[in-house]
């Protein structure tokens, strides 16, 4: 059976930092910077721990402003 490989790729202008991608991540990818924020000053996501990334765009579905794009790949 092949492995699924995913990514998220985050607008982070958009970003709220809403925190919900984060809460529904089932296997603990993403975070907020607690130092960076976006032009509007907000805290933005980003994937702390990108290799653990199945993919599954939980993340995605709950997102408010449709800041996160996921890929998914296959891998042998």
């Amino acid at each position: 059976m092949a492995k699924i490989k995913g990514a998220v790729i985050v607008n982070t202008e958009r970003c709220k930092g809403c925190n919900l991608c984060v809460v529904a991540c089932p296997v603990d990818v993403l975070e907020l910077h607690l130092r960076e924020v976006n032009n509007k000053g907000y805290h933005y996501v980003y994937m702390k721990n990108p290799d653990a990334c199945i993919g599954c765009a939980s993340c995605g579905w709950v997102c408010p402003d449709g800041c996160l794009t996921i890929y998914k790949k296959k891998i042998s």
